[in-house]
Parts: structure tokens; C-alpha cells; sequence
């Protein structure tokens, strides 16, 4: 396996899987990885058509530690300007794994500590050993979980995220299934790829048009009151559904008992 710190891979069929590949620091976050994982998010960002899924995992025992140390050695002599702008790097990556068109489907295992539970918060599913260890530690080095609190938040509510992130309470893979913040717990290894394989059976199944537009409802029903508004804000996205060409081939399809040209 190659030495950089984050790995692309993605097959003639549209699978993308992401590798943190830092397991001698349990795949710790530092400036290189962000970056190198907010590229990564880009690239697959503007080439939908070669990338139908993406997987996001850890080599070696951990998914990811949060920090690396050093790393936080370093920004410990950082003025608040540089603090800001080192920030706004993880900000800006989180942000373009979340906006991704593409389903995104984190693999966890092992552990996944501040920002490692970011990124799991981040994407649309979680897989996840049932032993694995997550926490939000921050408070316990008397920071806060800033940059991932969006996708947290989102993930669990903000009553289970106050207790979380005021308390560093470290949790499993059961535990965080039950608050949402993972939607699948796995007992093994060969149970997790059975998974990523069920996952991408489904993701192939899916027009690609129509999962970036369900991703995007999802933000712009949440929270809302259930008005005149948007009721014709729904209205209006199955209408522009039901008359593109992905709405019509799938309809088409159904009618014709024949899978949709999507999943050939």
C-alpha cells in the first residue's frame, strides 16, 4: 500500500473508497490529511459520473484518532489568526464531504475521537464496529468539538450533543447506533463487507440525479414548519423529478418491468 496519508481508489464500476492510511498514528488528522481529504471531496465532487458511492475507512486498527499530536504541538503556538485559518481548513473540508452528491458511507472500527466521529457525523451512513471507541473529547483538553458540531448536531440533536460534548464521554459502535450517529453496527470484519457490498448494491440501484436532489431535500425540510411554503416547495421538487430524464427512464423502467439504464 502506498505511503501517502489519504488513498483514492475508484473502480471501473463507480465505487470511490477513501483510505486514511496513517495507521502507526491510528490514522490522526494533521494539515496534510485535511487537505488532502478536501481535494479527495472535490475531485469526486465534479466527476459523479465515474464515482456513483463513496467509502471512507482507516487502515490498520483505527478509523481515525482525532488529532495528531504533534499537530496540535504546533497550533499551540499559532496566533488567533492562524488558529482561525487553520480551522477553517477542517471546517471547509467537512463541508465538501457533506455536500457530495454521491452517497457517502463511513466504515468504522476501532476508534473514532473528535474529528474521526466528524467525519462519521458527516456522511450519509455509518457502519460501525459494535466495539469501536468514539468520543468527543475536546472539553478534557479544554477545547470545544466546533468544526464538527454542524454535522453532530444534525446526526444526534442537540440534547444528546450537549451531554456528549460537555461530558467527553466515550461510547461504542451500540451506543451510537441508538443516538443516530451511526446507522449500522457489524460484530466483525466479514460482517462489515457484507455491508459495503449491501450498501453499494443500493447506491447502484438509485438514480445518481435523484440521490444528490434527496440529499439536498432532507436540508431544506429540516426543521421547517410544515406550511403553504413548503408544501410547494415539495411540490415543486417531485415535479422537477417526475420531468427530468432520470424520473421519466425510472418510470419507464417500472412500467416495462426492466432495471432503470442507471443500474445496468
Amino acid at each position: 500500500m502506498s505511503d501517502a496519508p489519504v488513498l483514492l481508489d475508484v473502480s471501473p464500476a463507480g465505487v470511490a473508497v477513501i483510505t486514511l492510511n496513517r495507521p502507526d498514528k491510528h490514522n490522526a488528522f494533521n494539515a496534510e490529511v485535511i487537505e488532502r481529504l478536501s481535494d479527495i471531496f472535490e475531485t469526486l465532487r465534479a466527476n459523479t459520473d465515474e464515482a456513483r458511492v463513496v467509502f471512507l475507512r482507516g487502515n490498520g486498527p483505527s478509523f481515525s484518532a482525532g488529532a495528531d499530536l504533534d499537530w496540535m504541538k504546533t497550533a499551540a503556538h499559532y496566533t488567533e489568526t492562524d488558529n482561525i485559518e487553520d480551522a477553517m481548513g477542517l471546517a471547509t473540508m467537512l463541508k465538501r464531504l457533506y455536500d457530495l452528491p454521491q452517497m457517502t458511507i463511513a466504515l468504522v472500527q476501532g476508534a473514532a475521537m473528535g474529528g474521526g466521529a466528524g467525519l462519521l457525523a458527516a456522511c450519509d451512513v455509518g457502519v460501525v464496529m459494535k466495539d469501536t471507541k468514539i468520543s468527543f473529547s475536546e472539553v478534557r483538553l479544554g477545547l470545544t468539538p466546533a468544526t464538527i458540531s454542524p454535522y453532530v448536531v444534525r446526526a444526534i440533536g442537540p440534547k444528546w450533543a450537549r451531554a456528549l460534548f460537555t461530558s467527553g464521554e466515550r461510547f461504542d459502535g451500540r451506543f451510537a447506533e441508538k443516538i443516530g450517529l451511526a446507522q449500522y453496527t457489524v460484530e466483525s470484519m466479514e460482517e462489515m463487507s457484507q455491508m459495503e457490498e449491501h450498501l453499494a448494491k443500493l447506491a447502484f440501484g438509485a438514480a445518481p440525479g435523484a440521490v444528490a436532489d434527496a440529499k439536498k431535500l432532507v436540508d431544506d425540510v429540516a426543521g421547517r414548519e410544515i406550511d403553504h411554503g413548503l408544501m410547494m416547495h415539495t411540490a415543486k421538487a417531485i415535479a422537477h423529478r417526475r420531468s427530468s430524464d432520470e424520473g421519466k427512464e425510472g418510470l419507464a423502467a417500472f412500467l416495462e418491468r426492466r432495471k432503470a439504464n442507471w443500474a445496468e
